[in-house]
């Protein structure tokens, strides 16, 4: 699904990711631990093509095409969708419209699809103004559900939400990388399972998100750099334990 390759990127004259080598298969979700400032974000960015963030050296391949310098409209209509931390405020634009707009001109059922994350108030009302940060994680749900996205970038879905929200944005994000958000009625789990290719990448810092999505594989990454990897309750064990100062060692 994704292959990077010795990716290195920039922020202005900084560098931000070191070196990366990464895959994540069909189907696979990968969540990718580290501390604050350590190129999380960053990298999410980079695969969405965002500007100001310069790729100086590397390959970015997307089920098989190259989209290291493509624009993020072209990566969004290949399937590649993005849950972020800090979502931006706009005036002007309802959100039930922006739902719309994800759908890529299909047609999208957006009363039945803002049923499941609880959101139908909010429909008419500009893209976050005024929102929780519950809202707006379901916000940004509604659009990847309405988008279908083949690789879903989760950047921290547990930020700023309290335990009944988290429930919640817990149970959809587990149905959006399982394949049950536009699943037939009469189509069992393991039907739905076989069908479906979504792989996901998830970075988290306090790793709640563990206790409704199945991940397969997790590294963390620290100061740019990829190490340490593992099972991701493993990893996160570890770093309850021990902090982050056993990644320093590896690197060294």
């Amino acid at each position: 699904m994704l292959k990077i390759e010795n990716l290195h990127v920039n922020i202005g004259d900084k560098e931000v990711i070191k070196g990366i080598d990464l895959e994540i298969k069909e189907g696979e979700t990968f969540i990718l631990f580290g501390p604050n400032g350590s190129g999380k974000t960053s990298l999410l960015m980079t695969l969405m093509g965002f500007a100001g963030y310069t790729v100086t050296k590397g390959k970015i391949t997307f089920r098989g095409e190259d989209i290291t310098h493509a624009p993020t409209y072209e990566r969004a209509r290949l399937g590649v969708g993005m849950s972020f931390q800090r979502p931006p405020t706009i005036h002007g634009l309802r959100t039930r419209h922006l739902v719309q707009l994800c759908g890529q001109g299909d047609e999208v059922d957006v009363e039945d699809l803002s049923r499941k994350v609880n959101f139908e108030q909010f429909l008419d009302r500009d893209i976050n103004a005024g929102f929780s940060g519950g809202e707006i994680k379901r916000s940004e749900l509604l659009q990847l559900m309405a988008q279908r996205p083949s690789l879903v970038l989760f950047d921290e879905p547990e930020s700023g939400v309290d335990l009944e929200n988290m429930q919640l944005i817990g149970k959809v994000c587990r149905q959006l990388l399982d394949g049950r958000i536009n699943a037939r009625p009469d189509q069992s789990l393991k039907e739905i399972k076989e069908q479906s290719k979504t792989s996901g990448l998830i970075i988290t810092h306090t790793g709640y998100i563990l206790d409704y999505v199945n991940a397969d594989r997790g590294q963390v990454l620290y100061n740019g750099h990829l190490c340490c990897e593992a099972r991701p309750r493993d990893i996160l064990e570890h770093i309850r334990t021990y902090g982050y100062q056993e990644c320093v060692r590896c690197l060294k």
